[in-house]
């Protein structure tokens, strides 16, 4: 649904999907790519992207709470939005956590003896997780667009209905 929005509230209502873009495309792309140069040599250092990313994505968690009280409704229903996705991507990486602590068990926790094998399967299970990113970029990159018009997707205006004060 379009509704009528101010520059302003546009503008605090694009906050929440930048923030989490900048966690995909440079945590979970650029920085990811980068420490993968050092990932032989130092393996755990590859901790550091879902460890930035947690942080950013409870920031999100706790700030859309937050809004609810604090903003305006199209502000609050566009945090809304991003925190559902956050969610969505948290188990996405809490299940590639499990995956590759499994994978890790499997050879008693020593990285040296992962074979060519075990490589080639933990990135074959990695596959889901990455394209969660490209498919939740796509996501953020529209609702970008869509507080810029003053859009709310239907189903949130259904969870979150405006307030009889703002329906003028």
């Amino acid at each position: 649904m379009l509704f009528d929005i101010s520059e302003q509230e546009s503008k605090q209502a694009r906050h929440p999907h930048e923030y989490f873009l900048i966690n995909l495309i440079t945590n979970h792309i650029l920085v990811f790519v980068a420490l993968l140069g050092m990932a032989k040599t130092y393996p755990w250092v590859l901790l550091i992207t879902p460890a930035v990313s947690i942080l950013i994505l409870s920031y999100l968690m706790m700030r859309a709470r937050r809004a609810l009280k604090s903003d305006t409704w199209f502000v609050a229903c566009h945090w809304q939005l991003c925190a559902r996705r956050s969610k969505f991507f948290i188990a996405m990486l809490a299940l590639l956590g499990v995956v590759f602590t499994g994978l890790l068990l499997s050879v008693g926790g020593d990285t040296s003896a992962l074979r060519p094998g075990h490589k080639a399967l933990g990135g074959v299970l990695a596959l889901p997780t990455m394209l969660t990113v490209l498919t939740l970029i796509v996501m953020e990159s529209d609702a970008v667009h869509k507080a810029k018009i003053g859009e709310v997707p239907d189903w949130l205006v259904k969870k979150f209905p405006k307030p009889a004060a703002d329906a003028a």
